[in-house]
């Protein structure tokens, strides 16, 4: 659309289970939602969820679901509700007033009365060979979601902090074995978290090591290369799958300056609401959560911003 037709009542940016959990919230208000995928750089449609394959956690589905079908599913339904979608990247944001404004990379305007920020957070990567090849086929940042298919085997948890601390005695759940590869001689996790770990008799420690390559065999992982930080010296571990736990980065680049974030980068939202610093805009999703990063919770809170959005239109009397 273009600046001059009538703004828009609900605009969503990001498709992932947040946006879209949204727009079936949106849609069943009458709000007419605008729902604008694909604006994560780098990054799919569709959120992590993409990247994922079959997802056996999210309730209602007893024997699995795989993430993309998952995705289109919600996207089904949400469309079936009347929610519109365009397929564009988001390159600019005024929320300076309202109507907001919108600029897409095809040189579009949007403008909308309330604004949905879903736009989720992407894993810090290695940037390392076979990384992205093996990307959800062994090589994985969320323990939650794909411990459970290393029953029995060994993995590797990179990372030296409490979230890999976390990852690391969850996966022994499952796995044989658990080696926490971490670049310095000493861990950065709380001094509890550190003992738990280090008294866990499943989970072994290399240190003072990197991952340089992620090594496969018939679309799985086999191996790491690891390379020493102080000789340099290089050596493989033989390993089924790699757990990166070194951090989260929100997609909040668009909003920089404009809305409040905490020092890791994540919208503050008015909790237990969505709003966010700028009356009108809210916030949904791992864009804004970076204790659970789960599809089912992110889709609870973009209904908590759907209905957040809709009373607050009310209160404005706009619609």
């Amino acid at each position: 659309m273009t600046a001059t037709e009538s703004p828009q009542q609900v605009v969503i940016i990001g498709s992932g289970p947040a946006g879209l959990t949204a727009a079936v919230y949106a849609a069943r208000a009458n709000l007419e939602p605008l729902l604008v995928e694909g604006v994560v750089e780098g990054g799919p449609t569709g959120g992590q969820l993409t990247l994922t394959t079959e997802v056996e956690n999210y309730p209602g589905f007893a024997d699995g679901i795989m993430g993309p079908e998952l995705i289109l599913q919600m996207r089904a339904q949400a469309e079936r509700f009347g929610t519109r979608f365009v397929t564009e990247d988001v390159v600019k944001a005024n929320l300076d007033q309202r109507p907001f404004t919108l600029e897409t990379a095809s040189g579009s305007t949007i403008e909308t009365n309330a604004l949905i920020v879903a736009t989720g957070a992407k894993p810090r990567r290695l940037e390392i060979p076979g990384e992205d090849e093996l990307w959800g086929a062994g090589v994985s940042a969320c323990a939650t979601c794909d411990g459970f298919f290393f029953r029995d085997k060994h993995v590797v948890v990179v990372g030296g902090g409490d979230s890999a601390m976390e990852e690391a005695m969850f996966l022994t759940k499952f796995a044989s074995k658990v080696t926490v590869v971490h670049r310095r001689d000493a861990l950065r996790a709380s001094q509890i978290m550190q003992d738990r770990a280090l008294a866990n008799d499943k989970i072994e420690f290399v240190w003072n090591a990197i991952p340089i390559e992620v090594n496969g065999a018939d679309g799985v992982v086999t191996s790491l290369t690891l390379k020493d930080t102080q000789t340099g010296e290089v050596s493989d571990l033989p390993a089924d799958g790699l757990f990166l736990a070194i951090g989260h980065i929100p997609n909040t680049w668009l909003f920089d300056g404009t809305l409040d974030t905490d020092d890791e980068g994540y919208l503050i939202v008015d909790e237990p609401s969505t709003h966010t610093n700028v009356p009108g805009v809210f916030a949904c999703g791992d864009v804004m959560d970076h204790n659970y990063r789960q599809a089912v919770t992110a889709a609870g809170t973009g209904c908590r911003a759907a209905i957040d959005a809709e009373r607050w239109l009310a209160s404005e009397g706009i619609g």
